[in-house]
């Protein structure tokens, strides 16, 4: 245990503690434990635990940053982002106080700022230095900085008074002063007391590697001290008012939350209820929580509240990867508001492969690459693939059948549908119908009867299909996939509809 008397560096998602050397023996083994779970938890061992505790300096570009800030204000809120830091956002405020910002930027891994994910892991190319405390993240280009302080270079800014667009090349995280062989994109406006964000990532990597999916941050938001409430809704009847749930993971008791956002936001609020929500309209799975002390604390100060909305993506190494969010500044009830007027409107969900794979990954297989042009030609490549969907959200009553157009080369006349349901994690044996294909290649529509299956109930969160064979090549082309009403009832509702008078449809 010489450590014990060493200055301690650990790991809390992003942030990094550095215990004084005045620390007694017993506060550095609660910081040792606290270390000890992380790594665990990240699928490290205990012996990796001496990357944890090695003496690192706070680098000095941290202590001599000066800001370079570019705001807009609409009369509701002011927003400003430092063009030091790729401009990611580090100032959020309610026009009628200014001094009010909610964002905390106590190193470079806060802010609200782009992050993404993909392999290989670690992530350590020739002739670069990597943080080994980092060594688990991979290739992780960051909107900010990296985790030694060097901060990412803005290509091209405007700011119209009305709407800020950013051009940056992000640094990889865990790595000393490497740019990311990609470029961002980030075009923030305004609409009363909401931000509205979209984003952009342009791959250029030299690797042309399909790595596999991995989750993504859709954004990563790091909020002050007073905000220590975490809210959400994660029920069975989103949009309905139904009372909220707060979230009360803290770091320190190990890891970041993770649940489902069924009406795909989160908050960070104080004691009156009053804070900062986050809406991505394509996110079911958030993390989150609270790190340090809660209740008194700035944007330079340590205590922290955390939320991403999250998705599993292929990045692939040419990928132009798009999406979307909204920080809401206000009450909680003013929130919830804003995100209902968002309603999404019931439909059949369906998934149509034009322009890109649609949250759909692979475990064990592979696709064609970037771009995607109409269909998705999945390939088996280890011992178990399978073909996954993003989350979502939809009643097994209202889509009892799964519509399936493909072109099947895999060697066997039938296949399965796997489905997770919201109250049971996880893609269970019993919650699967199988279906008969004609493995010759040729396009065409396979309707699966979900609803003949008992176990088909519930809240439906996602599909799993395996109609991939790991004995021999084989590989399927999916044109799209549609759950929803069955096909002959749709059809003869429309029918009955269409023998009806105007005024009686």
């Amino acid at each position: 245990m010489k450590w014990i008397n060493r200055k301690i560096k650990f790991r809390f998602g992003r942030c990094i503690f550095i215990s004084p050397d005045s620390l007694n023996t017993t506060i550095k083994i609660h910081c040792l434990f606290i270390a000890l779970s992380l790594t665990l938890l990240a699928g490290q061992t205990p012996a990796d635990l001496a990357a944890h505790a090695e003496v690192t300096p706070t680098p000095a570009s941290r202590k001599t940053h000066v800001p370079r800030m570019s705001y807009i204000e609409n009369g509701a809120i002011r927003l400003g982002i430092d063009l030091n830091l790729g401009g990611a956002i580090t100032y959020l405020a309610p026009a009628t106080n200014l001094e009010l910002n909610v964002i905390n930027s106590s190193d470079w891994g806060r802010q609200v700022q782009l992050s993404y994910y993909s392999g290989p892991v670690p992530y350590n190319p020739s002739g670069t230095t990597m943080n080994q405390s980092w060594h688990f993240i991979g290739w992780n280009p960051i909107q900010s900085g990296d985790c030694y302080g060097f901060e990412s270079q803005v290509l091209q800014h405007t700011n119209t008074g009305k709407m800020l667009y950013t051009r940056l090349i992000p640094m990889h995280w865990p790595l000393k002063n490497v740019p990311g062989e990609c470029e961002c994109e980030v075009w923030l406006e305004l609409d009363g007391p909401v931000v509205k964000a979209k984003c952009r990532l342009t791959n250029q990597r030299g690797d042309t590697t399909q790595y596999p999916a991995r989750t993504q941050e859709l954004p990563a938001v790091y909020v002050n001290a007073p905000f220590y409430r975490l809210m959400t809704y994660g029920g069975d009847r989103p949009f309905t008012g139904g009372a909220l749930t707060q979230i009360k993971s803290r770091l320190e008791n190990g890891r970041w939350g993770n649940w489902q956002a069924t009406e795909n936001w989160a908050a960070e609020v104080n004691d009156a209820g009053w804070g900062l929500g986050v809406w991505n309209p394509d996110a079911y799975a958030f993390s989150g929580g609270f790190a340090g002390k809660p209740g008194v604390g700035g944007p330079q100060d340590f205590p922290t509240g955390y939320i991403a909305p999250n998705r599993s993506d292929i990045l692939d190494h040419n990928i132009v990867y798009d999406y979307r969010y909204e920080l809401i500044l206000g009450s909680l009830a003013e929130i919830r508001a804003r995100v209902y007027s968002h309603k999404p409107q019931p439909a059949p969900l369906t998934f149509q492969f034009r322009h890109n794979r649609q949250g759909w990954h692979y475990q064990d297989a592979s696709d064609q690459g970037w771009p995607v042009g109409g269909e998705l030609d999945v390939r088996s490549t280890g011992k178990a693939p399978h073909i996954d969907s993003p989350d979502f959200f939809i009643r097994a009553a209202d889509a009892p059948q799964l519509t399936i157009e493909a072109a099947f080369s895999t060697g066997q006349s039938n296949a399965s549908v796997r489905w997770q349901t919201l109250d049971r994690k996880g893609f269970v044996g019993t919650q699967k119908k199988c279906f008969p294909v004609v493995p010759d290649g040729q396009f065409r529509r396979y309707e699966v009867n979900l609803s003949a299956s008992p176990k088909y109930v519930g809240i439906i969160t996602q599909l799993r299909l395996d109609v991939l064979s790991a004995s021999h090549p084989a590989h399927v082309r999916l044109k799209s996939l549609t759950l929803g009403p069955d096909v002959l009832l749709r059809e003869t509702k429309a029918t009955s509809a269409a023998a009806l008078p105007n005024s009686l449809r």
